[in-house]
C-alpha cells in the first residue's frame, strides 16, 4: 500500500516517516498538560468540558477528525471509558492505548460491573460515588479530567502535569498524590 500511494504520487515516502514519527511522539503527556490547565484555568476547563475538540487545539494538540468529550471526576462522580467495539482510543492526546485496554475482558467487564474492575486496579471508591461508564466510538473519544489532589493549590501546570497518569485519564485511577 505504501508503495503504491508513493508510485502514484498521493504522498511521498518523508511525509510518511515524518507522520509515523508525529505518531511515535504522542504520549500522555500531552493529556496530562491538558489536565493541568483545566485545573489552574477554570475557564479552558469550562471551554474543555464544553467541546474538548476545540479546546485541546489551543493547546497545540491536533484531535484530527475525531469529536473529544472531556468528562470531570468530583467527589461525586468517577468516570471510566472503555470502547467496547474495539479500542478507540484518544491516540493524539494519549499516544499509544495500553494493552489491558484492548482486551475483551475490560472492554466487557467494565460496563457490567465497573466497580470490581476498578478494584482490580487498586482504585476503592465509596459506595457514596456514582462510576459512569462512557463508550468510546469511531467517532467520538473520552478524555477524562480527574479531580486535582488536595495540597497542590501552589503547583505550576508543569508539576501538575506530572501528577496525571494515562490511567488517571482513562478513569481506572487517580491523580497521584503528593
Amino acid at each position: 500500500m505504501r508503495e503504491l500511494l508513493i508510485e502514484k504520487g498521493i504522498i511521498t515516502a518523508a511525509e510518511i516517516t515524518a507522520t509515523v514519527e508525529q505518531m511515535d511522539r504522542r504520549s500522555p503527556a500531552d493529556g496530562a498538560k491538558v489536565v493541568a490547565r483545566a485545573w489552574v484555568d477554570p475557564a479552558f476547563k469550562a471551554r474543555l468540558l464544553e467541546n474538548g475538540t476545540e479546546a485541546i487545539r489551543e493547546l497545540g494538540v491536533e484531535p484530527g477528525v475525531l469529536k473529544l468529550i472531556a468528562v470531570e471526576n468530583t467527589s461525586a462522580v468517577h468516570n471510566v471509558v472503555v470502547c467496547t467495539l474495539c479500542s478507540c482510543y484518544p491516540r493524539n492526546l494519549l499516544g499509544l492505548p495500553p494493552d489491558w485496554y484492548k482486551q475483551r475482558a475490560y472492554r466487557s467487564r467494565v460496563v457490567k460491573t465497573p466497580r470490581k474492575v476498578l478494584s482490580e486496579f487498586g482504585l476503592e471508591l465509596p459506595d457514596s460515588v456514582q462510576v459512569r461508564v462512557h463508550d468510546s466510538t469511531a467517532d467520538m473519544r473520552y478524555l477524562v479530567v480527574p479531580q486535582r489532589p488536595d495540597g497542590t493549590d501552589g503547583m505550576d501546570e508543569t508539576a501538575l502535569a506530572d501528577l496525571v497518569s494515562r490511567d488517571a485519564m482513562i478513569g481506572v485511577a487517580v491523580a497521584r498524590h503528593l
